[in-house]
């Protein structure tokens, strides 16, 4: 009963009008900004990847570098959604789930630039010195909202236990129990890492994103591309499925605009997490000289999440020819296919350590979300006793069944995103006087 009542609700919460209005504010942020993702691409590429590496040191006591709250932010979203979620989306949306996806990415791209900014414009300090900024922060100063910031704040906690906990620690466990470890021992062998995570901090998290997923997204990045490779034949008529199936009313299998719109935006939502703000937390606690510098890694976390890792994953699917309408593979077990195609049974092993691997950053990044959620809630006990609950909580994702908590972790991400897309619309003037400022220091 339980689960379907929370089922019911996510049906209608994660519906049309909601993707509508992820893809609506992207939108609406693109045109004050004069569409700056695109136009404006040499400035944010001198800013970010061309930086000269020596820049990127934070400078400040208590701050992070500029890379590092990329790769930080980067650990949050990057993993099973790029993986397993862009094999579920092919299945329930076909081929075109492809386009939207990249599409969506566009607009998003902005959205999460301007989150990052006044997470950064209105960010506070404490007495240890370290950055607090995100939505729990724009919200109380930028709109005079401090109960808002709060119902913020209990979403994304409930949503850190979930997607950023639970969901992710049952990740580990199913991966390693392909191999032979039991849930127990995968439960021994995750809380240990992740106790002295939670003890470092930010610096901690970050220390370790900087150094796992730079060579994570190259390591799968480089895999999915010798997928494409060796199918390399069949790469033009994969495109052209693409496109076809994007836009034809009534597509091959019973696809379609509808399906393939409707699983494109979501996935492409769920995978870069931009509207929801939480990307937000951790760029705020950024050493940068003006808001709108780290807005624009905020432009390339979308793009290497999106338009990089999740369309690789999809052209690895479509051209191994592993997908098929009506296929019975679905989620890891399609991923699994197409790495054997290429690299024969070391391909699961691939699969399964980049799979792990992405989780454990995911947990990681996603405990500071959820510390930030408890600490606006409920001040340090906030913080001392969810980090407790979080380890209790990784605990039990890897020896429970999840579908009741899949569901509520949609249902969490949902109700975060409509405080931050609200404060978005009201704080865009903010946001665009911002990006302005800093063209004219920059270009």
């Amino acid at each position: 009963m339980f689960l379907t009542v929370i089922s019911a609700l996510n049906a209608v919460l994660w519906g049309p009008p909601l993707l509508a209005a992820f893809l609506g504010t992207g939108v609406y942020l693109s045109f004050r900004t004069g569409w700056f993702q695109l136009f404006g691409l040499p400035v944010w590429l001198r800013a970010t990847l061309l930086r000269p590496r020596k820049q990127r040191k934070p400078a400040e006591k208590g701050a992070i570098s500029s890379f590092g709250a990329l790769n930080a932010a980067l650990s949050a979203c990057l993993g099973t959604g790029n993986i397993v979620g862009v094999a579920t989306a092919l299945c329930a949306g076909g081929p075109g789930t492809v386009l939207w996806m990249l599409l969506s990415a566009v607009p998003g791209m902005m959205t999460c630039c301007c989150e990052t900014m006044l997470g950064v414009e209105y960010r506070t300090r404490d007495t240890k010195g370290r950055y607090h900024g995100g939505p729990p922060e724009y919200l109380t100063y930028g709109l005079g909202k401090p109960r808002l910031a709060k119902l913020y704040a209990l979403f994304l906690t409930g949503a850190a236990f979930g997607m950023g906990n639970m969901t992710q620690a049952n990740a580990v466990a199913q991966g390693l129990a392909g191999y032979g470890v039991p849930a127990w021992a995968s439960a021994l062998l995750l809380l240990p890492p992740l106790a002295v995570l939670l003890a470092g901090g930010l610096r901690r998290i970050t220390a370790l994103a900087e150094r796992l997923i730079p060579a994570l997204t190259v390591g799968f990045a480089a895999a999915c591309l010798r997928i494409i490779f060796l199918h390399r034949a069949a790469l033009t008529a994969t495109l052209r499925l693409i496109v076809r199936e994007a836009f034809t009313l009534r597509a091959a299998g019973g696809f379609g605009l509808a399906k393939a719109a409707r699983w494109g935006v979501a996935r492409g939502v769920f995978s870069n997490e931009a509207g929801l703000g939480s990307n937000a937390l951790i760029h705020a606690g950024a050493d940068c000289e003006h808001p709108g510098a780290q807005g624009m890694w905020g432009i390339l976390e979308v793009g290497i999440d999106t338009v990089l890792m999740c369309t690789l994953t999809a052209l690895a699917l479509l051209t191994s020819g592993v997908w098929q309408p009506g296929t019975p593979l679905t989620g890891a077990a399609l991923c699994t296919a197409a790495f054997t195609s290429a690299f024969g049974k070391a391909g699961g092993v691939l699969l399964t350590g980049s799979l792990c691997l992405f989780a454990f950053a995911t947990l990681n990044a996603w405990s500071y979300y959820g510390r930030r959620g408890a600490q606006t809630l409920a001040g340090r006990r906030g913080e001392r006793w969810f980090s407790l609950l979080y380890l209790a909580a990784a605990a039990a994702g890897c020896l429970l069944r999840l579908e009741p908590v899949w569901a509520l972790s949609d249902l969490f991400n949902g109700l975060m995103a409509l405080p931050n897309l609200y404060a978005l619309w009201r704080l865009a003037p903010q946001a665009t006087a911002l990006l302005r400022d800093y063209r004219r220091s920059a270009e």
